[in-house]
């Protein structure tokens, strides 16, 4: 199967959230417990939310989606005058992880913000996979700080972006 990139759509936001949903469960479900994971993807992922980043200056909002189904999502935007790009989310379905969906989506939205030198992140440090994933992709990590959970710590990593040596 072959995914593309397109631009999320309203139309979208349902199974953007569904992806999201079951992919937050998948991955925090041991780190917060199933209730807590349900309650913060209630409030992150609404709808409501998600027709926001459609709308929102400075960002792009992506999906991966073979003709059939979207199997990964990503969110960035902009800041420091377009120099610095926030990765604010990256998630593919767990079965199709590994396939290089993820990456074809990284690469995707560092494309989408031609003016910048860096791109940054922050995953929940107890998050292996993912930290494992960045530190391949080029990622270094740059601070530890409390995360939005108590007794949590977020992990913060940066990465030049390719182009801009």
């Amino acid at each position: 199967m072959m995914f593309f990139a397109r631009t999320v759509a309203k139309s979208d936001l349902a199974a953007v959230r569904s992806l999201l949903a079951e992919t937050w469960h998948a991955t925090y479900d041991m780190i917060y417990g199933p209730d807590a994971v349900a309650r913060i993807t209630d409030e992150w992922h609404s709808i409501s939310v998600l027709s926001r980043y459609i709308e929102k200056p400075q960002s792009e909002f992506l999906l991966a989606d073979d003709g059939k189904r979207i199997g990964g999502v990503v969110f960035a935007e902009a800041i420091d005058g377009g120099k610095t790009i926030i990765l604010r989310q990256l998630y593919v379905l767990p079965e199709l992880q590994g396939q290089g969906i993820g990456t074809g989506l990284l690469d995707e939205i560092e494309g989408c913000f031609p003016d910048a030198e860096r791109i940054r992140l922050e995953v929940e440090e107890q998050n292996v996979r993912a930290i494992s994933y960045c530190l391949a992709q080029g990622f270094a990590r740059v601070k530890s700080e409390p995360g939005p959970m108590e007794g949590f710590t977020t992990v913060t990593l940066e990465r030049p972006i390719l182009w801009a040596d």
